[in-house]
């Protein structure tokens, strides 16, 4: 319930009776980082510097990743180079900051120079530096991170390290040698790790792979809808109709439910939520008015419906139309339609997002000269100039 939580902040703050503190501050701009709220962000970072709470290094570190993750790199440096006495925390919030926003690279300089400053790293500061190997696909370079962490710092691997190996050997294509890290690890793999690789089959469309990893989620009691979500698209990217067909009646026959897809854009305060072929919003006629122009400005750039993404049985026709209207893209319209040109447009996905929404947003970004951010249940996706901050190892 993210967003009451806003709307908590906003009450205590208007009525006077009992203001926030520097703790609530941090809860509320943590919410602001989970739903992607820059515009609340900004007004609770200027509360902080009006109740002069700005000193607090833990509200400083969390402006920082609240910044990062809605693709405000400058103002979350901004925060980092305001922090008199940086320790280990705000050095990792700002290396991950570069990773999640793409810049790789500059992630691995910050760790180099962090070092050269006298701050150690902790776990966290490697998670950060191997998620920026996995968005930018520097598979040696995150290999050799995963080694210098044991032999040169004396800090062992967990398993979330383990799982950014996972998601960049995946992502690259190196399923087999992601499946031997997880055999090889010194901790038992959770559904994460598994979940991690099961994403790559479904890149991939490594079926094989696929049914092994759900076997694992089986004898873990951990799988959920999302899982057979994912397997239902590596079997129709295979063309296997049969295999869709049957799990689709396994599902239903254990009552097994997906979670309807929802994104939300927050707009002057106000955070808007989304379906697929949703009717609810107020300006819904306006809105499919604007995604049906966008499509055909789109098509001209070189757009192309991915209809693999479609896990129905279908015409290629019906497959497109399919597409046309999930809850991203009505998102995207709107942000659009509602928002002057040039405008950051700002995106938050309860679910993986599909292949044909990636590309649609990469050209979104590219013919209508915005920068567009979509956050997903998995990774950061920051478009602009019609390229991907995770370069499609996504």
């Amino acid at each position: 319930r993210t967003r009451d939580v806003l709307m908590l902040f906003d009450t205590m703050k208007n009525e006077g009776v009992c203001e926030p503190d520097h703790v609530t501050c941090l809860l509320a701009v943590q919410a602001c980082a989970n739903l992607g709220a820059l515009e609340f962000g900004e007004k609770v970072h200027s509360y902080i510097e009006e109740r002069g709470y700005g000193g607090a290094v833990n509200l400083s570190n969390s402006l920082i990743a609240m910044y990062s993750r809605c693709g405000c790199l400058d103002k979350a440096y901004d925060v980092f180079k305001g922090i008199r006495e940086k320790n280990v925390v705000s050095w990792s919030s700002m290396i991950s900051g570069l990773a999640m926003n793409g810049y790789g690279r500059d992630a691995i300089l910050a760790f180099e120079e962090m070092q050269r400053v006298g701050i150690a790293p902790d776990e966290q500061t490697f998670t950060g530096v191997l998620t920026a190997c996995s968005h930018c696909g520097l598979v040696d370079v995150g290999v050799e991170f995963l080694d210098r962490m044991s032999k040169e710092f004396g800090i062992v691997p967990n398993i979330h390290h383990y799982g950014c190996m996972v998601d960049l050997l995946g992502r690259a294509g190196l399923l087999d040698q992601a499946y031997r890290v997880i055999m090889s690890m010194a901790v038992k793999p959770d559904a994460t790790i598994w979940r991690t690789l099961l994403g790559a089959c479904r890149i991939h469309g490594h079926v094989t792979l696929g049914e092994n990893v759900i076997e694992h989620l089986i004898e873990l009691k951990a799988q959920n809808a999302g899982d057979y979500v994912l397997l239902l698209n590596i079997y129709s990217s295979a063309g296997k109709w049969e295999k869709v067909t049957e799990l689709r009646k396994f599902m239903k026959e254990k009552g097994i439910q997906t979670t309807p897809g929802c994104s939300t854009l927050e707009l002057k305060g106000v955070v808007h939520e989304f379906i697929v072929d949703d009717t609810s919003h107020p300006r819904k006629r306006e809105i499919y008015d604007k995604l049906d122009e966008i499509n055909k400005q789109l098509k001209i750039a070189g757009y192309v419906a991915e209809i693999t993404s479609e896990l129905h049985d279908l015409g290629t026709e019906e497959k497109v139309h399919a597409l046309s209207y999930h809850s991203e893209k009505l998102a995207l319209a709107f942000g659009v339609l509602a928002t002057p040109p040039g405008t950051t447009i700002r995106v938050t996905k309860n679910l993986r997002i599909c292949i044909d929404c990636h590309n649609f947003a990469k050209f979104l970004s590219g013919v209508y000269n915005r920068e567009v951010i979509i956050r997903d249940r998995t990774r950061f996706h920051h478009f602009r100039d019609g390229r991907c901050s995770c370069n499609d190892y996504w």
